[in-house]
C-alpha cells in the first residue's frame, strides 16, 4: 500500500542524518514504497479552510553529504496527502502552536501523526503531571518566592524552562547556590512562560533513560549518560548513548502512561526516565530511534510504520 507523506520538518539539508530519527522515519517510508513530499513549518498556510504548504517531492538515501535529492517546488493542499509527519523540533513557541491548530484542518482524514490537537494539549513538562505519583518532587511557576521556599524544602535543585528543548536552559542549584535570582531573571528576560524546577536526582549520573513508545507501547530503550561534571545528558549537548534494558519500574511507567497516549493518538512518544522518575513525555518530535537501531536491532520507525498503515487502511 503506497502512501503520500508528507514530512513537516526542520530543514532537511542541514540534518546530521547520523542521529536523525526523522530521517529514519523517512528512509523506512521510502522502503516500504511510499512517496515523500517535505516541507518546513514557515511554509505552512492556512487558505479558505484548507491546510496548504509549499514543498517538494524527495528521495533520500543513507549517504553523508548527499542523503536527499529534491523535486521541484510547488504548493499542495494537505488534505490530498495520506500522512503527515509533525517533526519540527521545539521550542514549543505560539509558531509551533499555530502549526497544529492549521493541521487540525485535515486530520483525521489526513493521518497527522501525532494528533496535532493532543500535541498542542500535551505540553510535554506540563502532560507528565497528570500522572501521580511518576515525578520527582516539581514545582511549575513563576513565583519567585515559590520557587526558593521549594529550594528550601528539597535542596539541590534542577531548573529548566517549561517550553525548551535538546537540554536548552536547564541548570542546576545546589542549595546554597546564589545564582537562582540572575537565572530567574534571564528566565523572564527571554519570555514570560513559568520554569520548572524540580528536585535533583543523583541518578542522572548515570544516565537519562530515554524510552521509545509506538501507539502506547514500549518498544527498546537508550540511555542518555552525561560528560564527567554534567547534568545535561541529551544528545544535542554532548551526551552519550549507550545500550540499556528496561527495567520493571520503566514497564509500570510505561504501563501507566500508555492507554492515555494511545488514546489521544499520540502514535510516537519519547518519555525520559531517571532512576525510578519519569520527568518528561516528548510527543512534538522524540529522537533516539537512530540509537535504538544501532545498539539493539530494534527499528521504532519501522514499527511505527507498521501501526500508520494498519490505521491508513481502515480509513
Amino acid at each position: 500500500m503506497g502512501l503520500k507523506v508528507a514530512v513537516q520538518m526542520d530543514p532537511l539539508e542541514k540534518i546530521n542524518i547520523d542521529g536523525d530519527t526523522t530521517f529514519l522515519m523517512m528512509l523506512s517510508a521510502q522502503a516500504r514504497g511510499h512517496e515523500l513530499w517535505v516541507y518546513t513549518p514557515d511554509r505552512l498556510a492556512l487558505e479558505g479552510g484548507r491546510a496548504m504548504a509549499r514543498g517538494r517531492p524527495v528521495s533520500v538515501q543513507d549517504v553523508k553529504g548527499d542523503h536527499a535529492r529534491f523535486g521541484d517546488w510547488e504548493q499542495k493542499d494537505l488534505s490530498e496527502m495520506d500522512v503527515v509527519l509533525l517533526r519540527q523540533d521545539p521550542p514549543f513557541d505560539m509558531a509551533y502552536i499555530t502549526t497544529t491548530h492549521i493541521l487540525d484542518a485535515i486530520h483525521p482524514k489526513t493521518l497527522v501523526v501525532n494528533n496535532p490537537t493532543e500535541v498542542r494539549n500535551a505540553p510535554e513538562k506540563l502532560f507528565v503531571t497528570t500522572f501521580p505519583g511518576v515525578q520527582p518532587p516539581t514545582l511549575i511557576t513563576s513565583d519567585v518566592e515559590a520557587i526558593y521556599e521549594f529550594r528550601a524544602h528539597h535542596g539541590d535543585i534542577v531548573l529548566k524552562p517549561l517550553y525548551g528543548g535538546g537540554g536548552s536552559g536547564v541548570a542546576r542549584l545546589m542549595a546554597d547556590d546564589p545564582n537562582l535570582d540572575a537565572l530567574l531573571e534571564l528566565h523572564a528576560m527571554i519570555g514570560r512562560e513559568p520554569v520548572i524546577a524540580q528536585k535533583f536526582i543523583p541518578a542522572v549520573s548515570k544516565g537519562d533513560k530515554r524510552i521509545l513508545l509506538v501507539d502506547g507501547e514500549p518498544v527498546g530503550a537508550i540511555n542518555r549518560v552525561p560528560n564527567s561534571g554534567q547534568i545535561r545528558s541529551n544528545l544535542r549537548v554532548g551526551g552519550r548513548a549507550e545500550a540499556v534494558d528496561l527495567t520493571a519500574r520503566d514497564r509500570e511507567l510505561c504501563a501507566t502512561i500508555g492507554p492515555e497516549l494511545k488514546r489521544r493518538g499520540l502514535l510516537f512518544v519519547g518519555i525520559d526516565v531517571i532512576g525510578d522518575y519519569l520527568t518528561e513525555i516528548n510527543v512534538t518530535s522524540p529522537t533516539g530511534a537512530r540509537q535504538l537501531l544501532r545498539f539493539t536491532g530494534v527499528d521504532a520507525t519501522d514499527i511505527l510504520w507498521d501501526r500508520i498503515e494498519a490505521i491508513r487502511a481502515r480509513a
